[in-house]
């Protein structure tokens, strides 16, 4: 636009940088997310107007804050690693899929594949999330302040999604060594999972994640569903029923 400026307003001696998006192309605010980490280590990046744009800093590989003011599109912090990102509203399909460390926040709700494949970090969303959420985890922490979708943790291998309200069908389904920790009711568990007593190590860790993600749940009050680890192995005379 004629007479209004793209770049960046930088403030607090640059460590403050702030995008506009109705302003300046989604491209110049992920080009400025990607250089090198020694060189924005430390930055609060602000974010306004998204406007649902999708592939908001995506990639991100350094130890900055990131602040994104309304909602977001696809794939928001998809594969961050170090970044601290809070979203203010809801985030579409895919929000910190792929995540390899750091923490993101959604302060509203999620869709579908919410953290899917994240090998590590923690995502945090105070609402609801949608089907598969923590689809093929590998090693992240989910913490859902609401219910979540069918297929919630399916074919999850490693890490923990704790959902505080209600699960939809097929819980866990085909479940490695994930584990769920569910608040409210089941709506059904998938292949192979199952419902397990809650250990004193369960609760304590539980409890800190609880802690490290904002609720003051009762870590008792919640259910543990782990693998039964029946599909672990081809078994020729299963019949294929399991």
């Amino acid at each position: 636009m004629e007479g209004v400026s793209t770049r960046p307003v930088a403030t607090a001696a640059d460590m403050t940088v702030g995008f506009d998006l109705s302003s300046t192309p989604l491209r110049e605010l992920n080009r400025y997310l990607h250089q090198p980490a020694a060189a924005i280590a430390g930055r609060d990046v602000v974010v306004r107007h998204p406007d649902g744009a999708h592939n908001i800093a995506v990639g991100v590989d350094a130890p900055v804050t990131i602040r994104i003011e309304g909602h977001a599109g696809y794939y928001a912090a998809g594969m961050n690693e170090q970044a601290d990102v809070t979203i203010t509203g809801s985030a579409s399909t895919g929000v910190a899929e792929n995540m390899m460390s750091g923490r993101v926040h959604v302060k509203g709700f999620a869709s579908n594949s919410a953290g899917a494949s994240a090998h590590g970090g923690l995502l945090v969303i105070d609402g609801d999330a949608g089907l598969r959420c923590g689809i093929s985890l590998k090693g992240g922490d989910i913490v859902v302040g609401g219910s979540v979708g069918s297929f919630c943790g399916f074919m999850a291998q490693a890490g923990r999604i704790v959902v505080c309200g209600d699960a939809g069908h097929a819980l866990g389904d085909s479940l490695y060594e994930a584990v769920i920790y569910v608040g409210g009711q089941i709506a059904s568990l998938g292949a192979d999972a199952r419902v397990e007593p809650m250990t004193d190590t369960d609760l304590a860790a539980l409890g800190s994640l609880l802690r490290e993600a904002g609720f003051t749940h009762d870590p008792a009050a919640f259910t543990r569903v782990a693998s039964a680890r029946s599909l672990y192995h081809w078994n020729a005379d299963a019949d294929q029923e399991y």
